[in-house]
């Protein structure tokens, strides 16, 4: 009938995205337009990634590649991505021909509204999709050359935008950001190398302009580039060399870590290594990046076995854990028991898995601590046993290399004991008071220095009161009542941006 009310259209997920997009930008380019205050640009970019996630994981290339022709117009400086992103429209054949005649109906009857505010944003981050669903059609944990491609074109013009732009180019950080990570991910061993000098360039550029999201993922990429082919030598001058930004954001931070700890576990700083898997595995986030977190504990686990020290059982229980974790318990256990038979039996069963865990390094040196671990049980439990038996028990071929063995612990302080070579046996001392050695100021001073630096972290961190300031900043800017009013304008629309994510 004529009294009927038409149906409001259903807007797809991205177009919503990046139309709430538009409207965000919108109203900041209108703020900054009459107040004197910078506006942070790039902080609302960031968090509307965070909350487009859900729009990002159910798209699909025809939805991008429609979003794209509705959004971008083709005569603005976004036409490059355009032109990218209808090629995969071509390219893709899931859409049926009803749906494209509706939606050629539908275009007919709206006007079609292009972006201005956020254009370049929603190219790049259109095109960052468009490499994701690529990566993940073609293989998903390796090279893909579609996607490879893609990502160099994004990324160049991602980069053009900036060369072109003089201002609000902030917005564009968090993009190029992602697609720089993209780009490692669908790059394959062999061409990661291709790659190096222009990542090093492009890091070098993030540096200058203050980019601090590319700035902290171009940095975790050459440290993962790296350890991948074992120059952990220049993963450590790198390391030394750079500083990674503070306001980079926490999933870039907990990278930092593990490759931190990887690389001061392959240099032997086993202490520092620890102290950054810890900090990593706190930092982490507990509902997502499960892989990432079973790959810091397991190397977290063998740290503290060449440390010294035996893991709890719980950690090997964690839930999701189970499965990925029980070779690590079985090495863990013959770490324990001193057992040099089993630990060779189950570091031979489990090489492989190893090798593919980066951790068949770290493992191979376990076989002192093991050897170690057998001669202070043995020395516990046996006031003199025969260098046959100990022969015996820690799995050495004869007793002349139970003697060595046992020199070298005694020489080590491991064993507080003596060879009798006559007699061919072993006399333990008596245990003395471990209160009387160094040990316990040593545990001491760790504590310590662990207290100190979560006390420098907290205040650190700490947020001072907003308002403690103004009156002295007013005072020496010399600041007319207009100009205070529009600075309080700002500190209301940044808020009322808060309130609507």
């Amino acid at each position: 009938s004529d009294d009927a009310t038409p149906e409001t259209p259903v807007i797809p997920p991205v177009e919503a995205a990046c139309k709430r997009l538009e409207r965000l930008l919108g109203r900041s380019e209108a703020s900054t337009a009459t107040t004197t205050v910078f506006f942070n640009p790039s902080k609302v970019v960031r968090k509307w990634l965070g909350t487009s996630s859900g729009a990002a994981g159910a798209a699909t290339l025809s939805d991008v590649s429609s979003a794209a022709l509705k959004l971008l117009d083709p005569e603005g400086p976004c036409a490059a991505g355009l032109a990218l992103l209808s090629e995969l429209s071509e390219e893709d054949t899931s859409m049926d021909v009803s749906d494209s005649d509706a939606n050629a109906n539908a275009s007919t009857l709206t006007p079609v509204v292009y972006l201005s505010a956020a254009a370049r944003e929603a190219e790049a981050w259109l095109i960052s999709l468009a490499v994701r669903l690529l990566w993940k059609a073609e293989n998903g944990n390796g090279a893909a050359p579609k996607a490879l491609a893609l990502a160099h074109k994004g990324v160049a013009i991602v980069e053009g935008h900036l060369t072109a732009s003089t201002s609000a180019s902030a917005t564009l950080f968090p993009l190029l950001a992602r697609l720089y990570r993209f780009q490692s991910l669908t790059a394959s061993d062999d061409y990661s190398s291709h790659l190096r000098p222009a990542i090093v360039h492009a890091h070098r550029m993030s540096c200058l302009r203050r980019d601090v999201d590319t700035q902290a993922t171009l940095l975790n990429i050459m440290l993962h580039d790296l350890l991948n082919v074992s120059q952990v030598e220049q993963a450590q001058k790198l390391l030394s060399n750079s500083t990674f930004p503070e306001a980079a954001s926490n999933n870039q931070l907990c990278r930092y870590l593990y490759h931190s700890g990887r690389i001061q576990a392959l240099r032997l700083e086993y202490t520092s290594a620890f102290s950054n898997l810890s900090q990593c595995l706190r930092k982490v986030p507990t509902n997502t990046g499960l892989g990432f977190r079973i790959a810091v504990q397991r190397l977290l686990v063998v740290v503290q076995l060449l440390m010294g020290e035996i893991p709890e059982r719980s950690v090997f229980d964690t839930k999701g854990m189970v499965n990925e974790l029980a070779p690590y318990m079985k090495i863990t256990q013959a770490v324990r028991r001193g057992d040099l038979a089993v630990f060779g039996e189950t570091v031979q069963e489990h090489a492989e898995r190893l090798k593919a865990d980066y951790t068949f390094t770290l493992i191979s040196r376990l076989e002192h601590s093991v050897v170690k671990a057998g001669l202070r049980r043995l020395n516990m439990s046996y006031s003199r046993i025969s260098l046959a038996d100990v022969a015996d028990r820690l799995g050495l071929p004869n007793a002349s290399s139970a003697e060595f063995v046992v020199a070298k612990a005694v020489r080590d302080g491991v064993i507080d004991a003596t060879i009798d070579h006559a007699g061919g046996y072993v006399q333990s001392h008596d245990l003395v008071d471990v209160y009387a050695t160094t040990e316990p100021a040593e545990a001491f001073h760790r504590r310590i220095a662990y207290c100190l630096t979560t006390h420098n972290d907290a205040v650190r961190g700490m947020r001072y009161p907003p308002d403690a300031y103004k009156k002295q900043l007013e005072a020496s800017r010399g600041m007319e009542e207009d100009d205070i009013i529009d600075e309080e304008k700002a500190q209301e629309l940044e808020d009322e941006y808060d309130e609507d994510f």
